[in-house]
């Protein structure tokens, strides 16, 4: 038998062995078994349709994944135990911990990934990488990566397109996730950020970055592309400092022209919870904003400004907002092009529920009048409850904007039918409850929190 293979006992689990490295030879798909001491020798060996399978324990020599390259139906799977002790990987001076070079078609998930508060990100694609695509993560968690605003849970820093990052969970990092680079030349393009919880970060919980003209290379997406950010909780209750104020999350422009030009960010289902030093939300560009939760006991909840560029086309509609500062803000620039900009659907409950922007059927009160339009809007996460407590959706005045082609608009936060003439991001005050926003990952809509 192969040296490298975690071994357990009886005739069976011996021919399956000895049946996938038959099958790796041949160049079939195998499954190999690894452990903390195996698992190095056998990265290289993994081919199109490959399975790593690494038993539970404690990983110290990080996660090198350079020049893996799967295949659209066939990638490479490196996962830890679906449940029971986890594989962990400690954090090593020196070294990003899941370090992605010249990789594509590859799944990384079920890890643990313990940062022990040292200066390397918890998985990073290399600036040297020339680029990074159809990368999946799926329930990592990451911890211990807070010693400073820069150390990062996930970061791109090389060309990187159609990433799906899923049910990850990132505690108390420095930043959460940072995708692309500080001077726009990295773009990150066509990504699915889902159900993921994001908490306590110094910075950001997720920002993409900004970018520059589109480098050529082969197989980056040429037509309209659409970066998705659903049911995601991105809460920073306890962290963040007024002398780096961050924004829970920033999403900055596409390509002023060319390549890329009419990409659009679709962010909708998502739970936006405190930042005591700046808004929930920061973005400029093309950006889909609809069927959020917004609570910001300190502040401003969304700001739709200038940063490195401008608003572009925009839509802000079906949001619940609740924020001591202001609700929705719309900044323009004095001579900026005209786009088409729709705010409208959104109950607001701020101290300035709306400033820039107008549309209809915008509910708009102080955030203390909450309690007369919700159940239970000062409630602590996990007993907060934003449903309408009565109809006053019908007491509105003015007709619903036409549907636009946006992913899944016709459904509210819970996943349910919502009517044209809804208000805010729950279907009505009869739709029923089926996860109350807490400081957890998100459910999948058909999946009931126990007492909703």
């Amino acid at each position: 038998m192969m040296a490298g293979w975690h071994r357990r006992p009886g005739r069976a689990r011996l021919f399956i062995a000895v049946a996938c490295i038959a099958a790796s030879e041949l160049g079939a798909a195998a499954v190999y078994e690894a452990s903390p001491e195996t698992y190095r020798a056998l990265l290289p060996r993994l081919h199109a349709g490959d399975t790593l399978v690494l038993a539970a324990g404690e990983y110290r020599d990080g996660l090198p994944v350079h020049g893996l390259s799967g295949a659209p139906d066939q990638p490479i799977i490196i996962a830890g135990p679906e449940r029971g002790p986890p594989a962990t990987f400690l954090a090593r001076p020196g070294h990003n911990t899941v370090s992605i070079v010249d990789a594509h078609h590859l799944v990384i998930r079920n890890l643990v990934l313990e940062g022990n508060n040292i200066a390397v990100d918890a998985v990073k694609a290399e600036r040297q990488s020339r680029a990074a695509h159809h990368i999946t993560l799926e329930r990592l968690t990451i911890r211990g990566h807070g010693n400073n605003q820069q150390t990062v849970g996930i970061s791109t820093k090389c060309p990187a397109w159609n990433w799906v990052i899923r049910e990850v969970t990132i505690v108390g990092a420095g930043t959460g996730m940072y995708l692309g680079d500080a001077d726009g030349s990295a773009p990150f393009v066509a990504g699915l950020i889902e159900r993921n919880l994001i908490v306590d970060t110094i910075g950001y919980n997720l920002q993409i970055k900004h970018q520059a003209p589109r480098p050529d290379i082969s197989g980056m997406p040429e037509g309209r592309s659409m970066t998705i950010l659903r049911h995601n909780v991105f809460a920073k209750p306890n962290a963040g400092l007024a002398a780096s104020a961050r924004p829970n999350v920033l999403v900055g422009h596409f390509p002023r022209e060319g390549r890329g030009a009419e990409d659009d960010y679709a962010i909708h289902g998502n739970f936006f919870y405190q930042n005591r030093n700046e808004a929930l939300f920061q973005g400029e560009g093309n950006v889909a904003l609809y069927g959020n939760l917004f609570v910001n006991d300190y502040g401003d909840a969304v700001r739709i400004q200038p940063h490195n560029d401008i608003p572009r086309r925009l839509t802000v509609a079906f949001n619940t907002v609740l924020a001591r500062g202001a609700g929705i803000v719309l900044a323009q620039k004095p001579d900026a092009p005209w786009f088409r900009q729709d705010v409208f659907a959104n109950a607001v409950f701020a101290g300035v529920p709306l400033a820039g922007a107008q549309g209809p059927r915008n509910l708009r009160a102080p955030l203390d009048e909450a309690a007369a339009y919700l159940r239970r809007p000062f409630a602590p996460p996990g007993e907060l409850d934003l449903h309408p407590s009565w109809d006053w959706a019908a007491t509105l005045a003015g007709a619903a904007l036409p549907e636009t082609p946006l992913p899944d608009r016709d459904q509210d936060f819970d996943g349910r039918p919502r009517s044209v003439n809804a208000v805010g991001a729950y279907a009505g005050v009869d739709a029923g409850r089926r996860w109350l926003p807490g400081l957890e990952r998100k459910p999948d809509a058909g999946r009931e929190r126990p007492g909703s």
